[in-house]
């Protein structure tokens, strides 16, 4: 995801920093367990969202017809949806690995530290 969005956000108003990069947990003040939880938007003011909405206020920020995209989930009944479906994407990630979705810390450049069990 973090690619995706690098790749359509030519002007740099989205910051992303993969959940495993060394400090950024505290910098933030999000838990390993939320950061394995969802992806996170939080903004200059430091509102933060969680999961569908932290995807759809990315989108947002990106701008053009993107920004579009995350107009329904204004709408209740459609967030529910969304949360619904990104709370199964998350579950279900790893096995997605053999649709190309490689993490970015799995890259040899990163700046990720290595999970701990």
């Amino acid at each position: 995801m973090a690619r995706w969005v690098r790749r359509r956000d030519p002007t740099g108003r989205v910051l992303v920093i993969p959940n495993q990069t060394r400090g950024v947990l505290g910098r933030y003040g999000i838990t390993r367990e939320e950061a394995g939880r969802a992806a996170w938007a939080i903004d200059h003011d430091g509102k933060r969202w969680e999961g569908a909405g932290a995807v759809n206020r990315t989108l947002h920020e990106i701008g053009g017809g993107w920004s579009a995209l995350a107009g329904p989930y204004r709408i209740g009944p459609v967030a529910a949806l969304e949360e619904a479906a990104y709370r199964w994407f998350a579950r279900n990630r790893a096995a997605l690995h053999h649709l190309g979705v490689r993490p970015e810390c799995d890259e040899a450049e990163s700046n990720c530290e290595q999970a701990t069990g």
